[in-house]
């Protein structure tokens, strides 16, 4: 009897001893499948203002894809968000405008490892519809009583001014510096403005109201677009999801149809 109750209970033991490796190996499969695919939460995304239209859509199918995330999209300059990133404004995903503000972000240690560069962009020519004055190039800009806007150097838009302006040998003294490149834009499709150097992709965007003047020396300052999940995240797996979908052909399909450019 006493041999039988105890081959019962070695019985016993290895059943459930099996049972519980059975488990374990058909559990483990779903954990990992689950902190792969399952992205919850909020996303926060700093990006340049340049970024608006491609981001908000992207932020739109990202969330279709990913059921039960919201990404909420803060955009401005590109200089302004890296302040607010290192002052501990709460981000997951920095993409700038410039290669320079993104550093500032980086030497301050506030990344969470190198940033990836997903496009490039560049300068034109923002004019009324119709092009009253005439404008063809840079050096039209400086003609007695044309009105121009343009983005302080501090940011990207700026920046990339500054080094075309110079490019051409043209000294042009504008009417207001603004302090990212949609608000440099508006001024010309509110008509306090006759011209502004905003990005190729923002005077498409606003055709309607716009023209685009083309000028060689853009080629001179083509601006990179890095991004980064950033060091104190508070969902970190969803912004390399994010950045992920970014990177992705569906990602780089809007960013071609918005005027980017392949980095």
């Amino acid at each position: 009897m006493k041999l039988k109750l105890a081959a019962a209970g070695l019985t016993a033991v290895l059943a459930f001893g099996l049972a519980g490796c059975g488990d374990k190996e058909a559990g483990t499969p779903a954990a990992g499948a689950n902190s792969g695919s399952a992205v919850t939460g909020t996303v926060n995304v700093f990006a340049a203002a340049s970024l608006t239209e491609s981001f908000t859509t992207l932020g739109k199918r990202f969330e279709a894809a990913h059921q039960g995330t919201t990404v909420k999209l803060n955009f401005a300059g590109s200089s302004a968000l890296a302040t607010q990133i290192n002052q501990g404004a709460p981000a997951d995903v920095f993409a700038s405008a410039a290669p320079k503000n993104m550093a500032t972000v980086t030497d301050a240690g506030n990344a969470a490892g190198p940033p990836t560069t997903f496009v490039k962009n560049q300068l034109v020519i923002a004019v009324a519809k119709g092009n009253p004055k005439k404008i063809a190039g840079l050096a039209d800009l400086t003609r007695a009583g044309t009105k121009v806007a343009l983005c302080a150097e501090a940011v990207p838009c700026g920046a990339a001014a500054k080094t075309a302006l110079d490019a051409a040998g043209v000294k042009l003294t504008p009417v207001t510096l603004e302090q990212d490149v949609k608000a440099a834009l508006a001024k010309v499709k509110l008509g306090e403005v006759d011209a502004a150097l905003v990005y190729r992709t923002d005077a498409k965007v606003s055709s309607a109201d716009v023209e685009a003047i083309e000028f060689p020396e853009s080629d001179k300052a083509i601006n990179e677009y890095p991004i980064v999940v950033l060091k104190n995240a508070a969902n970190a797996a969803g912004g390399q999801a994010f950045i992920d979908y970014v990177l992705s052909a569906d990602g780089k399909a809007v960013l071609t149809e918005a005027g980017f450019q392949a980095p």
